[in-house]
């Protein structure tokens, strides 16, 4: 008998009381709990969110893509996205329906391919700045230093797109405390949703004001960046203002309108920018690491095609920063940062709720499901995937079998794809490229193995350390 919670689908389901009952562990580690599911019931299962929230669960590519491409407009973020506005804003990230599309096709410019290549530059310069210390270390130890992975790669990308979007560096103790404000305020929503049941216990112990407090602070911190450059704009004989992305919100105008956004607006998008353009590529090149450690082989394969691309240059230009230009020929590296986020997608989860009725192959959508969108049970299926655990970059070359539409979404898909995919497939590219070209990148004896933890992304729990030997 199907619970009257769901709509009369031919679907298979987990019972309420076992969701329940198994509500503590999915808040602690929901990978294998889902992944359970699925292996037991199939691509498609219905459950309850934390107990309560009757959701159905899937990896079918058929499905996801016909909820995010070819009738999303029947599908919205589900209230579960949208209550993160309460912490992160009305930005391309949570906004919904024309408001959303509006502010998307005001964007969309600042991230053209002719941008990103000209902020390729940039992000030379910073990943220069971050590794040359690293080498310092390594020479005066032996030609070894140990990193903390996710603390070096969230530092690093939090320093790229600061730059891109402010044009300024921030402080080293304010780039920490910005990255604790994010991982705290996450932390905090993702659990509001698996165990729903505790917010009345979070209301009585002020937890929801306390991250409130959180949020006020990030906010705060990024309007005073954002009313400095408005200020210098507007001084008498100003000089001309950064070509970055804030300058960029600031400059746009409504076609309708000519109106530029407001101040709020401004926060608001300048925020989904900071948060997104560094959470998602920290964790994927930090995963990425991890993997190279474990796969030597495919690292010196990295090495030997960027060493053919430098022999190939110029005399006196063989140790110059790649350029954007070079990257199509350097696409081991792509490859390799493709398979790190099919393993490891960072968006590991994605709602979505029907707006109206919907039928998908005979399946009956009433208005008002819940989808949850599995992309890392996804990108794991064997009915997709050749040894879907192992990494194989080169399943992404040119030659091999042709994907099923829908089985690869590490930037999700339709017309809500991540606005800044370009910037970040180039940003961990050139990092790759970067790294192995001066380290070898090695995993201590004994390393355990890296339990991840799924916040809004997918990122590993706690730190791990890797050795980076000079070469």
């Amino acid at each position: 008998m199907v619970d009257s919670a769901f709509p009369a689908v031919s679907l298979p389901r987990v019972p309420r009381w076992q969701s329940l009952l198994r509500s503590f562990a999915l808040a602690k580690d929901p990978l294998p709990i889902l992944d359970s599911s699925l292996e037991r019931f199939g691509d498609t299962v219905q459950l309850f969110i934390g107990g309560v929230q009757p959701s159905i669960l899937t990896r079918d590519p058929g499905l996801i893509q016909h909820i995010l491409q070819k009738n999303h407009r029947n599908y919205a973020k589900s209230k579960f996205t949208q209550g993160f506005s309460r912490y992160i804003g009305h930005g391309l990230l949570t906004n919904e329906g024309a408001d959303w599309l509006r502010q998307r096709r005001l964007i969309q410019p600042g991230f053209h391919r002719q941008r990103v290549a000209g902020l390729t530059t940039l992000m030379q310069e910073i990943i220069a700045e971050t590794l040359a210390p690293l080498q310092a270390q390594a020479a005066a130890s032996g030609g070894v230093t140990t990193v903390a992975a996710h603390e070096l790669m969230t530092e690093l990308t939090f320093r790229i797109i600061a730059r891109s979007v402010f044009s300024t560096n921030f402080a080293a103790a304010e780039l920490d405390h910005v990255a604790r404000l994010i991982t705290e305020i996450q932390a905090f929503y993702v659990r509001t949703i698996r165990q729903p049941y505790l917010n009345p216990w979070f209301r009585l112990r002020g937890q929801f004001r306390y991250h409130d407090q959180l949020t006020t602070e990030l906010r705060t911190l990024l309007a005073g960046y954002i009313a400095r450059r408005r200020a210098a704009n507007e001084a008498p004989a100003a000089p001309a203002p950064p070509d970055d992305l804030l300058q960029m919100l600031l400059d746009v105008r409504y076609e309708d309108t000519g109106l530029p956004m407001t101040d709020e607006q401004v926060l608001d998008e300048a925020l989904i920018l900071l948060i997104a353009g560094h959470e998602t590529s920290a964790n994927a090149l930090t995963w990425l690491l991890l993997l190279l450690g474990q796969h030597p082989t495919e690292a010196e394969a990295i090495r030997a095609e960027t060493a053919a691309v430098v022999a190939g240059r110029r005399t006196g230009q063989e140790q110059a920063a790649f350029a954007f230009e070079e990257l199509p020929r350097l696409s081991r590296a792509l490859y390799a940062v493709q398979e790190a986020m099919r393993l490891y997608p960072p968006a590991w989860m994605v709602d979505r709720v029907a707006l109206a009725d919907d039928n998908y192959q005979g399946l009956r959508i009433p208005k008002g499901t819940l989808f949850s969108l599995y992309i890392y049970g996804l990108h794991h299926a064997p009915r997709h995937w050749q040894q879907p655990a192992e990494f194989r970059p080169l399943r992404f070359a040119p030659g091999q079998p042709a994907l099923a539409p829908g089985a690869y979404l590490p930037f999700g898909g339709g017309p809500r794809l991540c606005i800044g995919m370009q910037f970040a497939l180039t940003e961990m590219q050139l990092v790759t490229l970067e790294l192995l070209r001066y380290f070898a990148v090695e995993l201590p004896a004994g390393q355990p193995a890296i339990p991840t933890q799924p916040l809004i992304t997918l990122r590993p729990k706690g730190d791990f350390p890797v050795r980076l030997k000079l070469r």
